[in-house]
């Protein structure tokens, strides 16, 4: 819809809207803020609840997309790979991979050229070793491993801490001047002449808010399409092609740290991933899904495939009465009309559409959370058109928040952590180190012991690190934080689990009657 209203009509406007708080949306915001535009983002969950928080938790270049010729996206990723483990040492580390060769699925020649390929299309660099042979019958990685296996490979790549990813880039925007807005659906958006106006509803109060800004960024993921038909009124064929996703989480039954990457007979790869100190993140399936989006979860087929991976490879073997929990996420593909799922490229493609050289909207279809700064890059050059005074690149080399750790050493961060705060057990202080990095020290301020740090909700979590979420990472329901920015609900009964939920219920009441307070004396 185009009139001939202009900003001169309306209230403050932002530069830049930017509608869904995954690892996209957040990346974009933070990265635009960076440069000097008026941002604000605005998801209809919680930041990362959807795809951003159920991926298989890795930095990495993408190995098996070699096999399908995306060298452009494993060069760039495997770049990202160093960038990322620079700039965020807390939620980033290095993790070894060991792939059982499996001669019926890939020769041996072939996996080693991939591997030399991966070693090398990055550019090489000193943060993590390169690939190398293994004797199964002679390494402590191959004491899990049948018998049947006795030849495998090592190579590196990274786990991060996916959620907490989006977090810290939200919190940085917010820091460079953003504003975030969660549970606030994009409902409504208007073109005008040379602005949109758009209207977010609060999804709990139903409230609605306008807001105006002079170009908006759809990064919705899966819901992408949906947000062009809905709040655009968008007609046209949709785009972005829904592959799901699912994990089951395992108990951990071997002692060595590193990760197992097995090749199943359908020439798919499944990754067994260390996960929360004595457990194993076992995934992922790639299933094309026609569903809600919202309405995910794994079925019967994933769990027994998943399932029958493992058991092909380890000793012992695991049944679903293991399964400690699951979970499904979407990945929203750019539809290149592949008719295999694994085979849909995991590139990322952007579309611009403006009235007039004005007012425009980018939708970003696909990407992966490793690239997701340089989307964020490459979707601010299209933009560039039309905000000439946007400055250029600037955040490769700054940290995010917690980060900033000299050297981007987070063993001497911890030790000094710990000496700090010689009360806190080590499991403890090893996980205020690795989800807030640095800010570690903002939440425990002068606590002397645990006592100092509140009411123990349960695990290890106290009232200090839960307020805090609600005050500064837009914390609002128990599995915010439970679940998204920490993972606690691992680790707490059910009766824990209520108690954070009471607490929380109560905060948020008492911060809304506090606004409404000092807005009535304003």
């Amino acid at each position: 819809m185009t009139t001939t209203e202009t900003l001169d009509t309306q209230p403050a406007v932002h530069d830049l809207l930017v509608i869904g708080g995954g690892i996209n949306g957040a990346g974009f915001a933070r990265d635009a803020a960076g440069r000097g535009l008026s941002v604000a983002l605005c998801e209809k969950d919680d930041l990362a609840q959807g795809t951003s928080s159920r991926s298989g938790k890795l930095v990495h270049g993408g190995l098996r997309y070699l096999e399908y010729y995306e060298f452009r996206l494993v060069r760039e990723a495997l770049r990202e790979r160093s960038v990322l483990l620079k700039k965020a040492p807390h939620i980033i580390w290095p993790m070894r991979f060991v792939l059982p060769h499996s001669p019926e699925q890939r020769p041996a020649w072939l996996v080693r050229c991939g591997l030399f390929l991966y070693d090398h299309l990055g550019g090489r660099d000193d943060l993590l070793p390169g690939s190398r042979g293994l004797d199964m019958r002679r390494c402590a990685e191959g004491e899990a491993i049948k018998d049947d296996f006795p030849k495998g490979f090592e190579y590196a790549d990274c786990w991060v801490d996916d959620s907490r990813l989006v977090v810290l880039n939200a919190l940085d925007a917010e820091r460079l001047g953003a504003t975030i807005h969660t549970r606030a659906a994009c409902t409504r958006a208007t073109r005008h002449q040379d602005y949109w106006q758009v209207e977010m509803t609060d999804v709990d109060s139903g409230e609605v808010t306008t807001v105006c800004a002079r170009a908006l960024i759809n990064a919705a993921g899966p819901w992408v399409d949906k947000v062009l038909k809905g709040a655009f009124a968008e007609k046209g064929q949709d785009r972005v092609r829904l592959v799901k996703g699912s994990h089951i989480v395992l108990p951990k039954r071997y002692a060595t740290a590193n990760s197992y990457l097995l090749q199943n007979d359908d020439k798919r790869v499944i990754f067994v991933n260390p996960y929360e100190g004595d457990k194993l993140l076992v995934g992922t399936t790639d299933i094309a899904y026609d569903g809600e989006p919202d309405d995910v979860a794994i079925d019967d087929d994933e769990i027994d495939y998943l399932l029958g991976v493992v058991n092909r490879y380890f000793k012992q073997p695991y049944s679903r009465d293991d399964i400690l929990t699951a979970f499904s996420g979407i990945r929203p593909l750019f539809d290149d009309s592949q008719e295999n799922p694994s085979a849909v490229t995991r590139d990322y493609v952007f579309d611009v559409q403006d009235v007039d050289g004005k007012a425009p909207l980018l939708s970003v279809f696909g990407g992966k959370i490793t690239t997701y700064r340089k989307l964020a890059e490459h979707g601010l050059e299209k933009l560039k058109p039309y905000f000439p005074q946007m400055r250029g690149s600037w955040n490769e080399s700054v940290p995010l928040p917690g980060g900033d750790m000299p050297g981007a050493d987070f063993d001497a961060f911890l030790r000094e952590l710990q000496r700090d705060y010689p009360w806190l057990e080590a499991a403890t202080a090893t996980r205020y180190a690795r989800l807030y990095g640095t800010i570690a020290r903002r939440i425990l301020g002068n606590a002397g012991s645990y006592n100092d740090l509140g009411e123990h909700l349960g695990a290890d979590l106290y009232v200090a690190e839960a307020r805090y979420l609600v005050e500064h990472e837009w914390a609002r329901r128990a599995e915010d934080i439970l679940e998204r920015r920490t993972k606690l609900y691992l680790a707490m009964n059910d009766e824990e689990i209520a108690r954070v939920a009471n607490w929380l219920s109560n905060e948020v009441a008492n911060r809304q009657v506090s606004a409404g307070v000092e807005n009535a004396i304003g």
